[in-house]
């Protein structure tokens, strides 16, 4: 299996937007929060981990969707050609729901759930006086989840599937990825002023 730091160093090959690094970083840890969560092997932890801090490393130069050369197509056999597992290369194609390709997987699923989330919590997170992960609690991101124009980019009909197909209440799992975060808070630069 590829390690972190190969993974990480292909996402910093292929994207310099900070903002889409801290991103891949963000569903990278929500995704280890729930692999843990879900009593998984400290291997399939990493992979897990992987597959969140991947998912998007093609965006910034690719970001035609729908197109076969576009994310997540390009990434995909970027990530195929390097030897990367079939079970996180599935799981990156379902993450986008124009691909056609089922969530079949726990890990497939767990990625499509936090996706477009971890996105909205950084989003109320930076609006909070505090711009802390730490304060922020679901009921905020819930408030801001219902106004449309905030972070008008996150996805909400994904936000509600992915729990759905998770099995998770939205409350706790807007808890469960903001714990996720949190780990990292520091690293996101949303440990507060």
């Amino acid at each position: 299996m590829k390690t972190r730091d190969e993974a990480l160093a292909l996402l910093h090959e292929y994207t310099k937007n900070q903002s889409l690094i801290k991103h891949g970083l963000s569903v990278e840890a929500a995704m280890r929060w729930y692999a843990k969560h879900y009593d998984c092997t400290p291997d399939e932890i990493e992979k897990w981990g992987i597959t969140g801090l991947l998912h998007d490393f093609d965006y910034e130069m690719y970001p035609e969707p729908v197109d076969p050369e576009g994310h997540p197509y390009k990434g995909n056999q970027i990530l195929k050609d390097l030897g990367y597992d079939d079970d996180i290369r599935e799981a990156i194609m379902g993450h986008a729901l124009y691909t056609g390709v089922e969530r079949e997987t726990l890990m497939a699923k767990a990625l499509f759930a936090v996706d477009e989330l971890s996105g909205l919590v950084t989003a109320s997170t930076l609006v909070r006086p505090d711009k802390s992960l730490h304060t922020l609690t679901s009921k905020s991101v819930k408030k801001k989840m219902k106004d449309k124009h905030f972070a008008a980019g996150c996805n909400r009909d994904d936000i509600r599937i992915g729990a759905e197909e998770l099995g998770v209440d939205m409350t706790e799992h807007i808890d469960n990825v903001i714990a996720g975060m949190r780990e990292i808070a520091e690293e996101l630069g949303l440990a507060g002023e």
